[in-house]
């Protein structure tokens, strides 16, 4: 993008902020802003860990998902797998660990496939989408914290199972919605 896309006129300018509270997984913070209308206040941002999530796909055109529960909104529905980004780690090298340890299955070579902030105007949290073409069963799942049915998945049912809301998570509905869009649309292959 050019100089001329991001006027300065239109930039929201941040003269501090303040941690209201901190843990290793989250911050609360209150931010001095004036937006480009020029009234400032303080603006509540929520900082998280940047996330590494990854989507495996077998030779019957499948991908490896998680059937899960999840207390915070009591749902249930299927997930990639994926975790927070260790400090210093690669989110390459994250996503295969969160991969082997959640599912038992090891991801071939990783390639990026997408990173985006699922809240940008009041969370930030860097995610990174994966997506391999081969794997290995090597163990079962490791990782009893992040217990879940383990499934392969036909690709081409994603659309059938976003309609039905079992896809649970910004990282799945993004990463899935994007490797079918990538295939031009609901049909795998």
């Amino acid at each position: 993008m050019s100089h001329e896309d991001r006027p300065d006129e239109l930039t929201t300018r941040v003269f501090g902020e303040r941690t209201l509270y901190e843990s290793p997984w989250v911050q609360l913070i209150l931010v001095d802003i004036a937006p480009p209308d020029g009234n400032r206040f303080e603006h509540h941002v929520v900082r998280l860990n940047r996330v590494a999530i990854a989507a495996v796909l077998n030779e019957a055109d499948e991908v490896l998902l998680l059937w899960r529960h999840r207390f915070v909104d009591d749902s249930w529905g299927w997930e990639l797998p994926g975790g927070i980004v260790n400090d210093g780690e690669d989110p390459a090298a994250c996503a295969a660990r969160e991969v082997e340890e959640e599912t038992g299955w090891r991801p071939g070579r990783l390639e990026s496939l997408v990173a985006y902030q699922p809240m940008p105007g009041m969370v930030d949290t860097p995610h990174y989408l994966f997506v391999a073409h081969d794997s290995k069963r090597v163990s079962d799942p490791s990782d009893p914290e992040e217990a879940g049915r383990v499934g392969w998945v036909p690709l081409r049912t994603v659309l059938e199972l976003v309609d039905r809301r079992e896809i649970l998570g910004s990282g799945s509905l993004v990463g899935l919605l994007y490797l079918l869009a990538c295939r031009g649309g609901t049909e795998a292959g």
